[in-house]
């Protein structure tokens, strides 16, 4: 949902890893993020209702380097400051993480940021959803160093709490909230889910999915308000004819139906002249210009009329775009990391068994890429109710090389 920040490191092309032609052929034919299990922040032991299997190996090849792993709960989110200071959502689908939104250190341990009280959701505090992580989908580092939690206040997804959904600001120099933007019932409905954003530091505005019925949300940060845009335009719905699999599973609900993820991955170009995003459960990538987005005056009929069909990618949950305006995403389908350059050409990052189910990209400094897996198909709501994690969930990085 998962799950890429721009920065200022004018990180240079990758060296593509080779990969056989079939295998981008895959990828080319072949979304953030939905219900796992999560549980306390200090689980060394599998779920009690997990089915365990060999757990992928690493290739010997691979570049992928693990910096923190969590048999539970389920990480989907990373941003990496400036400084190389980490940071990871643990939303509360299933089950009730200690710490929604942490701190990870470069040992591996958790700190509940901003502090505790933040990461406190229980029935002492249902009369302050403002101040609290209610079921945070998304964090981000802004290219000025900000951190940013995005929350759709929706715990298992199954509704939002009222006067919970919300964006904050975090300044980390202080570890204080900066800015609290809340979302009304207009913005944000009860069957709606904020799943990603994006931050302009030029023009002080916000860009963010919202899959649960699909639409956009453009948010003025100078004045705090927002507006639901392109709400179940075709661009922003999944789609149910697909076969979308994962690890060769093909991802059916409990009731049945066919998995449907609509608008999640999002970009914006390094000029944040273009936003680009995708329904998970997609072969399509769309973009508009931002200035069309920002201005109030036009229709939803005149917005589309802008968007820009940019035709067949990987069904992916991840997007972020470099220095050269790469655009990355997380090709889960086929555990592997995949760009499309510039000129729309799709390229082989690295693939990797571990990667099961990448979700969240960020940059940190001196050239690493980050990626989350959340192994989102393994989990217990699309296995019939038995979760088949056979890895720990990661944060990786790699070198991104000249």
């Amino acid at each position: 949902m998962n799950n890429f920040q721009p920065n200022s490191l004018g990180l240079a092309f990758l060296k593509p890893v080779v990969l056989p032609a079939s295998l981008l052929a895959a990828l080319l034919v072949g979304g953030c993020s939905s219900p796992s299990n999560t549980s306390s922040q200090a689980g060394a032991a599998t779920a009690a209702d997990s089915t365990t299997a060999a757990a992928p190996q690493a290739p010997a090849n691979s570049p992928l380097q693990v910096v923190a792993a969590f048999r539970e709960p389920q990480i989907v989110g990373v941003a990496v400051l400036p400084d190389g200071r980490v940071f990871g959502d643990f939303p509360r689908w299933d089950n009730n993480p200690v710490n929604p939104v942490a701190e990870i250190s470069t040992d591996g341990s958790v700190k509940p940021y901003p502090d505790a009280a933040w990461c406190t959701w229980n029935e002492t505090v249902r009369n302050e959803p403002q101040k609290h992580w209610i079921c945070p989908q998304s964090v981000y580092a802004d290219k000025t160093g900000m951190l940013w939690v995005l929350d759709p206040a929706s715990p298992n997804i199954k509704g939002t709490v009222v006067g919970g959904p919300k964006l904050v600001k975090i300044d980390p120099k202080t570890n204080k909230v900066a800015q609290n933007i809340s979302f009304p019932e207009s913005v944000a409905a009860r069957k709606s889910y904020l799943n990603d954003v994006r931050i302009d530091t030029e023009r002080n505005y916000a860009y963010i999915t919202e899959s649960g019925i699909g639409a956009l949300v453009v948010v003025d940060l100078k004045s705090g308000k927002a507006r639901k845009v392109l709400e179940k335009h075709p661009s922003m719905l999944g789609d149910t004819t697909l076969n979308i699999k994962a690890d060769g599973h093909e991802m059916i609900d409990p009731t049945g139906k066919k998995a449907r993820f609509n608008a999640d991955g999002i970009a914006l170009s390094q000029d944040f002249q273009y936003l680009y995003w995708k329904p998970l459960t997609s072969y399509k990538l769309y973009r508009i210009k931002t200035e069309a987005l920002r201005n109030a005056a036009l229709t939803d009929a005149q917005l589309a009329q802008q968007i820009e069909d940019l035709g067949k990618v990987p069904a992916c949950d991840g997007m972020e775009i470099d220095a050269q305006n790469n655009l990355y995403m997380t090709a889960f389908e086929n555990h592997s990391l995949v760009r499309r350059t510039p000129a729309g050409k799709i390229e082989p990052v690295v693939q990797d068994p571990r990667l099961e189910w990448p979700d969240t990209f960020a940059f940190g400094p001196d050239g690493m890429l980050y990626v989350t897996n959340s192994a989102i198909h393994k989990t217990a709501t699309w296995n019939k109710g038995i979760g088949r994690q056979d890895q720990p969930y990661h944060i990786f990085k790699m070198k991104m090389t000249q």
